[in-house]
């Protein structure tokens, strides 16, 4: 079967009843989001809120280990390589804002189904969509604060909003990574799914959805993004910018070297 849409790194197949299932396919990488990656997600996102033939989306990662393990860090070390980012950010305060207003844009439902880890922006991918099925294995979380940056593309206003404030804070503090159990006792995510009946029970909530009433549905869901549109409006800008300055401390360029040396990071606003 052909590729509906044709994108280099998402698999996207349109089945019965409109329901659209959309790939990450990158495993050797743990569908870790390359620039080629980065830059066609708001384009894919499109096509889709585009697509009047698209009823329900499911949103998964090939492979079993990850669903996305968020970007890659290679990617990082080669910008610190050539010298630094690209002036002003192009990549964060334009694309990666661009991404979440995409993917938010699009009226059908979507459903997560989350293979393996969902970390960084793979989190923040996963908790915009409506409704979030979970392998038993996988793990979910934003480290964005390990790497020494801000999570500006999503995670500083999803956090606190779906946790409450301190637990909000703590993820984002600590940035460390919860079980597929403990997000679902926390309200994070709809059910955990045993890995090898993840993609079947994913079908059977799109088939339900796909066979509703379209108009209702999609109303609702509408309503019910509501506050996070607005709080996007809010904050989406200023997390990226902030963000953006935390691209160029110390302490991230220390947490890049690290991860590439597999050693724990020395912060201290100068590495040493």
């Amino acid at each position: 079967m052909s590729d509906h849409y044709d994108f280099q790194y998402f698999r996207t197949e349109l089945r019965e009843h409109g329901v659209l299932w959309v790939t990450l396919d990158r495993p050797e990488r743990r569908n870790a989001i390359n620039p080629e990656m980065h830059a066609d997600l708001a384009p894919l996102f499109e096509r889709i809120s585009n697509d009047a033939d698209v009823r329900v989306v499911v949103l998964t990662g090939a492979g079993e280990k990850a669903f996305t393990v968020g970007a890659d860090f290679g990617g990082m070390q080669d910008n610190l390589d050539a010298g630094g980012y690209e002036d002003g950010h192009p990549g964060l305060m334009k694309d990666s804002a661009a991404i979440v207003r995409a993917q938010l844009s699009i009226s059908a439902p979507i459903i997560a189904a989350l293979n393996g880890d969902a970390i960084g922006l793979g989190a923040t991918m996963a908790l915009f969509c409506d409704l979030v099925l979970v392998a038993d294995h996988a793990r979910i979380g934003d480290p964005h604060v390990k790497a020494g940056i801000v999570a500006g593309d999503g995670g500083a206003i999803l956090w606190p909003l779906l946790l409450g404030p301190h637990r909000g804070k703590e993820i984002l503090m600590f940035g460390d990574l919860m079980t597929a159990h403990e997000a679902e006792r926390m309200g994070l995510v709809n059910r955990v799914i045993p890995g090898d009946a993840l993609a079947s029970e994913a079908e059977k909530w799109a088939l339900r959805l796909a066979k509703g009433p379209r108009v209702a549905i999609e109303f609702n869901k509408r309503l019910a993004n509501a506050d996070i549109l607005d709080r996007v409006n809010r904050l989406l800008d200023s997390s990226l910018a902030m963000e953006a300055l935390t691209f160029e401390t110390s302490d991230h360029k220390e947490a890049v070297k690290a991860f590439l040396d597999k050693r724990e990071p020395v912060f201290g606003g100068d590495g040493a």
